[in-house]
């Protein structure tokens, strides 16, 4: 929204919203700034976000809506997928016909008008609107979705009392087939997204059937269902999955796609038997992860270097370390996309192939039929790759073959299950592989959780005394103060006392005050004295502490930085690491 500063200073000033001496200081520190004029009047609090927006709409002659109090229909306000107003603050309110009007706050943002325009094939209007307009109707997802949920799963949950489940494979499918089952199990998937959860468990219960959500590593109870829908929302998922259905005594494992709040979502389904009858959990996977860059998954500084240091290598060995659920996948195809080039052959051997990427090569293990991590990986090298990527080194036959491929001029990526990043070399070495063999092809090792972050409503506070001398005890915070100030992000003078950190506010935007995930890391580059060290069989510790000393944080120290950042809280990040 452009509007000269000598319009908007001759409004301002007739308005009497901002003195004509401030709006020399403010224009004065634009220029050596390179903000704009209402940036620097906002961020020195001569007048309000929301005060500035209306005065631009009535400049441009835009009309400006307020939406907080007011009522928007569901069918209306769904014609824009939640993540995608919540991103690009746009939110659909009115729909007349071939018309949709839209609230925005900024109505330059034509790539989102664009958007809408193409998904919903109708005329758009763009209108400003105020911050708290949009956190109104942000709420009014999860309250319309729910409610509509309530309806449908009550309305098919009552239509199932009466169908029969004996059991025989075509009474299954019918019942699979029929539509209380498919809309379900449609309106369950589809909140699920929603909500963002990772993983849906449906967990039959005596008396009912218990849906849990997952969300941002936290799992919620999302709702129960009368114990006769388990029959056939079971069967339903079997379909979509191609499993069996009248198989009960397995555990089995599928997958099936669809499309959910706007984007293509894969599912990955497990099902197993338990006293009560076949609990199910699926693992919601986005297809797509091209986007993703190291600083928007958490690098940053020196690790975000020895990172890029490490995939400008044509050989060896690039591991990920972590627990299930740490993100390690994330991190690998990340590494991925940013070298996926048209000069590159690419291939992969996973279990599962949990994202499909463009120009890539990737191959799906099957245990039951003998193709393993070691059988596959023997073949891609014969498959002239540049790069390769293991989902898991989980043996010595896997392990020897990836350092292999690492020696004879690959550049290999993998992940290994252990705490941290200095436990991977003696995990290794615990696998029979040779320490000389690790000198040679040993680049980088990373270890990784994932922490939530703070919702953008939250609330500052300073440390007391007593916990900054808790703090110090976790880790060392005289390294973290001073990658703080390297990396410019408190003042050079700064001390622990006047830096601000955050709490969650519960009753803020996010139900629990935080909302979505950031990996924190410990990036342990192999250089000439950790190579000595693991010559010398030296432990864990002895590495770890080596890597400190040349420069390393450690995932507590990262989470450290991140909470000082105001990224996430003290308490997450302990929570993470003590887990």
């Amino acid at each position: 929204m452009y509007i000269s500063d000598t319009h908007l200073k001759s409004f301002l000033a007739d308005a009497g919203l901002v003195s004509q001496k401030d709006f020399d200081v403010a224009e004065k520190e634009a220029k050596e700034s390179g903000r704009t004029v209402g940036e620097v009047l906002t961020s020195n609090n001569d007048i309000g976000e929301d005060e500035l927006r209306r005065t631009y709409a009535y400049i441009l002659g835009i009309p400006f809506v307020a939406l907080t109090g007011t009522t928007i229909k569901y069918d209306t306000l769904s014609l824009i997928p939640e993540p995608v107003a919540r991103r690009n603050n746009i939110i659909a309110y009115n729909h007349r016909g071939d018309e949709l009007e839209v609230a925005m706050l900024d109505t330059d943002d034509l790539a989102a008008i664009d958007f809408i325009k193409k998904k919903t094939h109708l005329k758009v209007q763009a209108r400003l609107t105020d911050a708290a307009s949009i956190k109104y109707a942000l709420k009014l997802y999860q309250q319309s979705l729910k409610d509509n949920l309530g309806d449908v799963i009550q309305r098919e949950t009552a239509a199932l009392e009466h169908t029969s489940g004996d059991g025989k494979e075509e009474d299954l499918k019918q019942m699979a087939e029929g539509v209380p089952a498919v809309r379900i199990v449609d309106t369950l998937l589809r909140h699920a997204a929603a909500q963002g959860a990772s993983d849906i468990h449906i967990e039959p219960l005596e008396d009912s059937l218990l849906i849990r959500y997952r969300i941002d590593g936290i799992l919620h109870d999302a709702m129960a269902l009368p114990k006769h829908a388990a029959a056939a929302i079971t069967a339903r998922l079997k379909v979509l999955s191609n499993l069996r259905l009248d198989e009960k005594r397995l555990p089995q494992d599928g997958r099936f796609g669809t499309e959910a709040s706007g984007e293509r979502v894969s599912f990955r389904v497990s099902i197993l038997p338990t006293y009560f009858g076949e609990k199910i959990v699926m693992r919601l996977l986005r297809d797509s992860i091209s986007g993703f860059t190291l600083e928007s998954i958490g690098f940053h500084g020196a690790a975000l270097e020895r990172m890029h240091d490490a995939m400008r290598k044509t050989t060896g060995l690039v591991l990920t370390t972590g627990p299930t659920g740490a993100g390690k996948s994330t991190t690998l195809y990340t590494l991925l996309d940013i070298i996926n080039t048209p000069d590159k052959n690419i291939s992969t051997i996973e279990d599962p192939i949990e994202y499909q990427m463009a120009r890539v090569n990737q191959t799906q293990v099957r245990p039951e039929i003998g193709f393993t991590f070691a059988n596959g990986l023997r073949s891609l090298v014969r498959q002239d790759p540049d790069i390769i990527m293991v989902g898991e080194i989980r043996d010595k036959e896997t392990a020897s073959l990836a350092i292999n491929a690492a020696l004879t001029g690959h550049l290999v990526l993998s992940t290994l299950h252990t705490n941290s990043a200095s436990g991977a070399i003696a995990r290794l070495l615990d696998m029979g592989v040779e320490p000389f063999l690790l000198l040679s092809t040993l680049r980088v090792i990373i270890g990784q959780r994932l922490v939530r972050k703070l919702a953008p409503d939250r609330e500052q506070y300073e440390l007391s005394r007593d916990e900054q001398t808790r703090l110090e005890s976790v880790v060392d915070a005289g390294a973290v103060l001073r990658t703080l100030k390297e990396e410019k992000i408190v003042d050079k003078a700064a001390t622990w006392k006047n830096i601000p950190f955050y709490k969650p506010k519960e009753d803020g935007q996010a139900p629990s005050g935080y909302a979505g995930r950031v990996g924190i890391y410990e990036v342990l580059p192999v250089t000439a004295t950790i190579k000595e060290l693991i010559m010398a069989n030296a432990s864990g510790d002895k590495i770890e502490e080596q890597a400190r000393k040349e420069g390393m944080l450690t995932m507590s120290e990262d989470g450290i930085f991140r909470a000082a950042q105001g990224v996430t809280t003290i308490e997450e990040v302990l929570r993470v690491i003590t887990e």
